[in-house]
């Protein structure tokens, strides 16, 4: 007899990239019991278990991919460089990571970076010649999806590699009208891959989560045609390590009334995000939305912030960052806070990955639409019972 609990899709933007696949060889490590623990998993917390949502162990993978690979061969080097996946973990999930590259398709690469350009298929390559054929092509590879694996629905997010900032995009992103428009006329030229991804998944009634600071869901197009389409979508770039410490540290200082005068932070990162944000377009695409998040929580246009990334190749998935913020309070007196955070990166931020993929199934279920707001106030929303505002 078939459960009541919901079979979910998740289908990520990125497949073979190391938080798809620690998200992805997690969820099958914990539903056969590899794993010591659901640790980082808010989702399993005892406050969801009344939300009905749908389970790990029954989460069905599939996804994008601008790269020719596939998933065993890239988790064997993830451990090589970081660990986590031993060689007899590896084994007993093998069967599990040749039913997801099963579901793996070539993915676009417009608007990316030279260093995703460089590493694209030859099949990527040609999907994103035509923006117009690469849109129909990934709605019919998330409808294909659905329909093969019978699934009750499908939550896209996007895990890819941070775009190049543009200075400005596409008018024809400006209004849903503007687009159909564009896209029926086959002038989508200049509009980056996220927006095609994000557009075929509103198409096609799936939820769409960005785990990245490219624009996806958030130019108004796709946000326009959520909302009469009856899609939730949610987030812009998921907050796993340095700034996850930030948007914690920093309310405690608006609270106190401490005036925070500078707050430099200073990242290094070796992965292949780190190559891809070595790359100063992309970089400062992801610097902004660092610095951008402790700005809306301090809100003083005087303080000083800065943000600096680094690729340090050795480092690898150990992401290592040193903060430093210097703060004024009672009687005028100067004082400092100084931290270092060394963590997993892709350890973060996979569960993160899964608990917004199965929030965002329930928000659908429940007849939400459009943006379901910060990442931390729908978490809390939901612990509590009900939907984000």
């Amino acid at each position: 007899m078939r459960s009541n609990r919901p079979r979910l899709g998740v289908w990520l933007v990125g497949a073979h990239g190391n938080v798809s696949l620690c998200a992805v060889a997690g969820a099958r490590a914990l539903a056969r019991g590899l794993l010591p623990d659901d640790a980082g998993l808010v989702t399993e917390g005892p406050e969801f278990r009344a939300l009905g949502l749908a389970r790990v162990e029954d989460l069905v993978f599939g996804g994008h991919e601008t790269r020719a690979t596939s998933a065993l061969r890239e988790l064997e080097a993830f451990d090589r460089r970081n660990g986590l996946f031993p060689e007899a973990t590896r084994r007993r999930l093998a069967p599990d990571l040749r039913r997801f590259d099963a579901e793996v398709r070539p993915g676009a690469v417009c608007g990316a970076g030279p260093a995703v350009r460089r590493e694209a298929s030859p099949a990527a390559l040609r999907l994103s010649e035509d923006p117009a054929r690469a849109v129909a092509r990934l709605r019919r590879d998330l409808r294909s999806f659905r329909e093969r694996r019978r699934l009750d629905a499908v939550v896209v997010v996007n895990a890819a590699s941070t775009e190049p900032a543009a200075r400005r995009l596409p008018p024809c992103t400006g209004s849903a009208e503007a687009f159909e428009a564009a896209l029926g006329a086959g002038l989508l030229r200049g509009v980056p891959a996220s927006v095609l991804y994000a557009w075929a998944a509103v198409e096609e009634g799936m939820p769409h989560v960005n785990f990245t600071p490219s624009p996806g869901c958030g130019v108004p197009a796709v946000r326009e045609r959520a909302h009469a389409r009856g899609v939730p979508h949610m987030g812009r770039d998921g907050k796993t390590g340095e700034t996850l410490l930030k948007t914690a540290l920093a309310p405690m200082f608006v609270a106190r009334r401490l005036r925070v005068l500078a707050w430099e932070g200073y990242n290094m990162l070796g992965n292949r995000d780190g190559l891809v944000l070595d790359d100063p377009a992309s970089k400062g695409a992801k610097v902004k939305d660092k610095d951008g998040a402790l700005r809306r929580i301090l809100r003083d246009p005087d303080v000083h912030t800065r943000v600096r990334i680094d690729f340090v190749p050795s480092l690898d998935d150990w992401k290592t960052a040193f903060d430093f913020v210097h703060f004024r309070g009672f009687l005028g007196a100067r004082m400092t806070l100084s931290f270092t955070w060394q963590g997993c990166d892709s350890a973060l931020a996979a569960p993160l990955v899964l608990d917004l993929a199965r929030l965002a199934d329930h928000a659908l279920r429940r007849g939400e639409r459009g943006p379901l707001g910060r990442q931390q106030e729908m978490l809390l929303a939901y612990a509590r019972g009900r939907g984000a505002d």
